[in-house]
């Protein structure tokens, strides 16, 4: 096996271990919604649909992207897929990156004919590999859309990681203008903060994913790879670094609010465990939520079982808008918060 494949075998590995998620799901009990005892709605009259990409989906979740480039992510995204076409909902490809390289064959649009299928590729690779990599991408899949991954702190942790972070936004720009599908970026767990955001829209960005911690941690993953213990005592305080997503939404979704020239899209994602999560995360501002690690486990049984994992997250979406009155989506981004006193 090839660094590359083993070091994406770990990552799948490591990441089905509890000791690397930071548990900080309770971030979430903060966002109590007000509880409305006459909703005045028939359960199954709530309409969770929406359009992302100018394509409908039956609920504003987003498979997010988790893994390739090794031989269980092939069986994995098969399912992932499979599960993300049934349901009509889009799908994030892992990076993409270690396929590209090892001329691997990607076959999600093969098992997604219909869904929106999103790229990924590492804001460092793009950096060096530029529009031709970007552009391969995006081909190789039959891309909606491709998200630009940003992971610094990964990085550092991670044994011969990319610490040359110089000419990353130009690259991210560069796309936003040359390429045809919209570019998404999104942190992998530590969080896109209104700097950065700010940043971005400069460079043409109109899609962003919070991605904060409070989910899968990357640097907890990475030190366990790591050798060196030097670097595993240097790294030791950056295992809690990064921003909440329950901090995040808020301050991005007020970007557009401020500035009505700016059409931003903001992806809530980062700690999200449930649909009361989807629930939360639409009334703090997201339009759209990405969960990765709930559906880990489903999607190396089956797609089956990721379809019905789905299924109980769309599920509880419709109860917590039920219990807040709400009718539609619009209207859960208006619910009621309970009262503080």
């Amino acid at each position: 096996m090839t660094d590359i494949r083993r070091r994406k075998q770990d990552h799948i590995d490591l990441a089905r271990q509890p000791s690397h998620q930071m548990s900080m799901d309770s971030e979430f009990e903060h966002v109590r919604f007000e509880h409305i005892a006459l909703p005045e709605l028939d359960l199954q009259s709530i309409d969770m649909t929406c359009t992302f990409l100018g394509q409908y989906c039956k609920s504003p979740v987003i498979i997010g992207a988790m893994t390739g480039g090794c031989d269980e992510g092939e069986a994995i995204n098969r399912h992932l897929a499979e599960a993300a076409e049934y349901c009509m909902i889009p799908m994030a490809l892992g990076s993409q990156r270690a396929a590209i390289e090892l001329n691997l064959q990607q076959n999600a649009r093969r098992w997604a004919p219909n869904a929106i299928l999103l790229g990924n590729l590492g804001a460092t690779q793009l950096a060096k590999g530029g529009l031709t990599l970007a552009q391969s991408a995006i081909e190789t899949i039959s891309a909606n859309a491709l998200i630009i991954h940003l992971n610094p702190l990964q990085e550092l942790a991670q044994p011969s990681g990319d610490h040359n972070w110089t000419g990353v936004l130009r690259a991210i720009e560069i796309c936003c203008l040359k390429l045809d599908v919209p570019i998404i970026v999104k942190e992998v767990g530590a969080g896109i903060g209104p700097t950065a955001a700010r940043s971005l829209i400069d460079a043409g960005v109109r899609y962003i994913e919070t991605a904060g911690c409070g989910g899968t941690n990357w640097a907890s993953i990475e030190l366990a790879r790591n050798p060196s213990s030097r670097e595993r005592e240097i790294m030791q305080p950056f295992l809690t670094w990064g921003m909440r997503t329950f901090d995040l939404l808020p301050p991005l979704s007020d970007i557009s609010g401020i500035d009505e020239a700016i059409d931003l899209q903001v992806i809530g994602s980062g700690g999200i465990r449930h649909g009361l999560d989807v629930a939360r995360s639409i009334r703090l501002g997201a339009s759209m939520v990405a969960m990765a690690q709930p559906f880990l486990e489903p999607a190396i049984r089956s797609s089956e079982d990721v379809i019905e994992k789905i299924n109980i997250i769309n599920e509880q979406l419709r109860r917590a808008m039920f219990l807040t009155g709400s009718a539609n989506l619009d209207a859960l981004s208006q619910a009621k918060l309970e009262p503080r006193g």
